[in-house]
């Protein structure tokens, strides 16, 4: 069995972001998305926030997001971010 699952994981995101009391992930599809870029950025060099000898990047993004150590942003807040940042 994994662990987290997919719903611990999720509740675990949505404890600490509820957006005007909607769950901020609804789907298994988000979560995996969201872990998904996290351990690509892990391959990509980024510092993981987790002890994570030996584990492979996809195993860690899942322990940080679990832990709340990344935080999973609505889309609409990263359009804005990136509108922002051009």
């Amino acid at each position: 069995m994994i662990h987290p699952s997919y719903t611990e994981l999720m509740d675990a995101i949505n404890e600490e972001g509820n957006i005007e009391d909607e769950p901020l992930v609804t789907s298994r599809y988000s979560v995996v998305l969201a872990t998904s870029k996290r351990a690509r950025q892990l391959i990509a060099g980024r510092e993981a926030m987790v002890h994570s000898s030996g584990k492979k990047p996809l195993s860690t993004a899942v322990e940080e997001i679990y832990q709340g150590k990344v935080k999973i942003l609505p889309d609409d807040f990263q359009e804005e971010e990136e509108t922002t940042e051009n």
